[in-house]
């Protein structure tokens, strides 16, 4: 899958910047190429609980933002979530004091 592509699926504008640091994101992530195309699936499933995927602006790494407005659209992101890291063992940091986590890659 390009970089435009995946950029495109995220909701972003393509250019130079974002492909670079799609690239470091790559490079940090464990797993990446067999991993990316859930991130992207878990990407569509949590709209509807006004939450997301996008690159951090801080990290280079995916991060998975819960924007819900209500207890119920955060509980079923978090479940989302959660299902998400358990059945592809994928490795989730949180970020301290954020609905955030940050996607670190496969388990080891």
């Amino acid at each position: 899958m390009t970089h435009e592509a995946i950029l495109n699926q995220l909701g972003y504008a393509p250019n130079e910047a974002l492909s670079l640091q799609l690239s470091r994101i790559e490079e940090k992530t464990g797993g990446y190429e067999k991993i990316i195309k859930h991130i992207l699936d878990l990407h569509e499933a949590l709209k509807t609980d006004e939450s997301y995927v996008a690159m951090s602006n801080s990290n280079d790494y995916f991060k998975i933002k819960i924007d819900a407005t209500s207890e119920i659209s955060s509980s079923d992101a978090m479940e989302k979530i959660n299902h998400f890291a358990d059945k592809y063992k994928v490795n989730l940091q949180k970020v301290d004091g954020k609905p955030t986590y940050y996607i670190l890659g496969f388990a080891a």
